[in-house]
């Protein structure tokens, strides 16, 4: 980390939360900044000393009330060419529904459940304002094609 950075480098992770019937849980939020209301999957940066599938658990808790059964790393992704931080990608299935435990600042999260395709539809679309949570669906639909 360069002494000229503001914020640590820490690692984050996206999930792809995908039910039984093949909906996967999107969250929405108004983001004034950006200019309007986006789409975004669970996820965060990592705590001092939580490995990836750990802070994946956490994220996908705290903000969809989420817990699941089995874990698929997707892959590991530079967040920006300036930073030496990566964004760890999974899919979670076998998932139990319970409430969102949201943190200050992510009170006006609001989750629903969307077909994939439509996922990836609405990433097309530019719905999704950061990159992580469409390179996540995509690589999931991938996946579930493949043997």
């Amino acid at each position: 980390m360069s002494g000229a950075s503001k914020h640590p480098e820490r690692d984050a992770a996206v999930i792809v939360a995908m039910d039984a019937e093949g909906l996967v849980a999107v969250l929405t939020s108004d983001l004034p900044d950006h200019g309007g209301e986006y789409l975004f999957l669970p996820g965060g940066r990592m705590e001092p000393g939580e490995d990836p599938q750990d802070c994946a658990r956490r994220e996908l808790l705290e903000e969809s009330g989420v817990t699941a059964e089995t874990w698929r790393h997707l892959g590991a992704y530079a967040i920006t060419l300036g930073s030496t931080a990566r964004v760890h990608l999974y899919e979670a299935r076998g998932l139990t529904l319970g409430p969102q435990q949201l943190a200050p600042g992510e009170e006006d999260f609001k989750l629903s459940w969307w077909p994939l395709g439509d996922a990836i539809a609405a990433a097309a679309d530019g719905r999704f304002l950061l990159p992580a949570g469409p390179l996540a669906l995509m690589l999931a639909a991938r996946a579930a094609h493949l043997p």
